[in-house]
């Protein structure tokens, strides 16, 4: 199955946040089946600069250290003791960065999801728009935690293709869509870095 090398993330991290709209996010749990989502939303992370970033001034500890890592390598945290949120380790080894994945749409494996999600309660319109529309909701449904903090997303358990053709799925008709840009979300303490416009949004053209 064709995905994204190693090199689409050693780039720009706004850039590449702003690339991944559009791509598909592949995980393949232990014991079950192959789930697939279109990336809609992302938010960037820049250490150097960013205090929103967990590795700002190069800050590293045992929980920033894969931000440290050669680009194309999974970091995943938890927040509120609850939630695990999934990123993607970009630009140069050595420079903390990264693209915070925020939002999906389903593609294959919606039942699986689902079931991580809500258990056995019956679909509604509510439930359907927030199925996948947050960090810890996408983690939840494809069985992300910390014990795949560090994932080689080269590999074959969790990683970016370009297309539903790449891993042998039935294309998606094409759709008008544009990019929309503007402040991260949840990050009132990070000064002048909460106005940077690093969060990118798939939406349907008007």
């Amino acid at each position: 199955m064709a995905r994204l090398s190693s090199d689409f993330y050693n780039a720009d991290t706004v850039r590449t946040a702003r690339n991944l709209l559009g791509k598909y996010l592949v995980r393949v749990p232990d014991g079950g089946p192959v789930l697939v989502g279109r990336l809609t939303e992302t938010e960037a992370y820049i250490g150097r600069c960013d205090k929103a970033c967990h590795a700002y001034g190069y800050r590293r500890t045992a929980r920033t250290a894969p931000l440290f890592l050669p680009p194309g390598h999974a970091y995943i945290y938890l927040i509120y003791g609850m939630y695990h949120c999934l990123n993607f380790v970009t630009e140069p080894e050595g420079e903390p960065a990264a693209v915070l994945v925020r939002g999906m749409e389903p593609v294959s494996g919606d039942a699986f999801m689902w079931r991580k999600r809500y258990g056995a309660r019956p679909d509604t319109p509510a439930r359907r728009r927030n199925f996948l529309n947050g960090p810890g909701k996408i983690c939840q449904a494809l069985c992300l935690t910390t014990a795949e903090n560090g994932l080689d997303l080269t590999g074959d358990t969790l990683f970016v293709c370009d297309s539903p053709g790449d891993i042998g799925l039935p294309p998606i008709p094409a759709r008008r869509e544009i990019v929309r840009a503007g402040p991260r979300i949840g990050i009132d303490y990070a000064g002048e870095a909460r106005d940077f416009p690093w969060r990118f949004t798939l939406t349907p053209e008007p």
